[in-house]
């Protein structure tokens, strides 16, 4: 077996990737595979038509249990929500039981410090389960922690493993292995018993399938691994393919399309700044973010579709009459498209799908057209309303 890079840490499925011929790269701090022998496309296709298999142990899976619950659930969400909202611009208060939901932690300015997932739990009043990135899990925790001061505990549980079953089968598949898991709803959460552990699954993920992440001990790591793998519907991931998949879902990558300078309504998330946060404005950066609602733009993300080679992260981004407008912060070549693509930020005025712009590629101009995104329809699961 090959040893890791030094100073990089592994996740506890590092001696299954290297089995299974992973292509170890450095990513957030650690070792974790760009590819497998099939290759990014193959890896890519089979995850849009079948179920894919990802490493994701590098994110920061956590719990912000509160010290004193009242027993009083309504209650204790609410007094546990109460810590949290502060900090970001979503409706915490608003969760349900079991629901989970999308929100930026911001910064003073309104920048994004991170985007995250913050789900109430279905079984505990006054405890949260906060999904944060990989780059920035330190700094997020250490935020979240003293916003708690000593009202809350948060709980770091990035030492055991999360993986992610993305993919049309999916589901189906990890429901032979965990019953019960296809009667979640789209972005909803609840623990399970698996061979004498319990596993927390969310039904969410980042390529636009559906499909889940299972939060599990470092301990049964492999032994899931394993009992996914042996389904033949399912072949492991890498890297490469989870970057390509969420690019073609129009999906912000955090220290590429999102960072601290970049609001949610500039990244064209204005869904995830709730409506009754956006009304009572008491969420960091309100008085810029509600301006920027209002019209006061000076830039929007768009997507792009890119005529010849890829532009990649940094490439300029350029007017019909050849001035610079703007920058591409995330692009490649989509597999489901065979064809480049992009997200970049350009002035509100450049932004209407159909708008036709250029890309400085090496030097070489190419033409490039905004798009609506995502660039390929989100395949989430929706249970029909009773």
């Amino acid at each position: 077996m090959s040893e890791p890079v030094e100073d990089l840490k592994t996740t506890p499925l590092y001696a299954k990737h290297v089995a299974a011929g992973g292509r170890m790269v450095p990513f957030g701090g650690y070792n974790l595979p760009v590819q497998y022998p099939t290759g990014i496309m193959g890896e890519h296709k089979w995850t849009r038509e079948h179920a894919g298999l990802f490493d994701v142990s590098h994110m920061g899976p956590s719990f912000l249990t509160l010290n004193n619950p009242s027993g009083d659930a309504d209650a204790d969400h609410a007094a546990v929500a109460a810590l949290v909202e502060p900090l970001v611009c979503g409706d915490i208060k608003g969760l349900k039981p079991g629901q989970v939901r999308y929100t930026l932690l911001l910064n003073e300015t309104g920048g994004a410090i991170d985007d995250l997932m913050v789900a109430r739990s279905p079984l505990f009043p006054g405890s949260l389960y906060i999904v944060v990135n990989a780059g920035t899990k330190d700094n997020d925790f250490d935020i979240i922690a003293k916003a708690a001061g000593d009202k809350a505990k948060l709980t770091r549980a990035d030492d055991g493993a999360l993986l992610a079953l993305q993919g049309p089968e999916a589901v189906a598949v990890l429901d032979t292995i965990v019953p019960g898991v296809a009667e979640l709803g789209f972005m909803t959460y609840a623990p399970f018993e698996w061979n004498g552990t319990k596993l927390i699954i969310a039904r969410s993920g980042y390529t636009g399938e559906d499909g889940c992440e299972i939060l599990c001990e470092a301990s049964m790591a492999e032994a899931m691994w394993d009992a996914l793998l042996a389904d033949e519907r399912v072949k492991p991931i890498g890297l490469g393919a989870r970057d390509s998949l969420r690019l073609e879902a129009g999906l912000p990558l955090y220290g590429h399309d999102l960072d601290e300078t970049v609001s949610p309504t500039e990244a064209g998330l204005n869904f995830a700044v709730a409506k009754r946060r956006r009304e009572s404005a008491d969420f960091p950066g309100a008085a810029r973010i509600l301006k920027e609602f209002g019209g006061e733009l000076s830039r929007v993300r768009v997507g792009l579709f890119v005529e010849g080679a890829p532009a990649r992260e940094g490439t300029e981004i350029l007017d019909a009459s050849g001035m610079v407008v703007g920058k591409v912060t995330s692009g490649g070549f989509a597999p489901s498209l065979a064809r480049a693509i992009a997200l970049g930020f350009v002035p509100p005025a450049h932004a209407a799908p159909g708008t036709q712009l250029q890309v400085s590629v090496r030097g070489r101009m190419q033409p490039a057209q905004v798009t609506a995104t995502p660039f390929v329809p989100h395949r989430y699961f929706r249970k029909a309303k009773s």
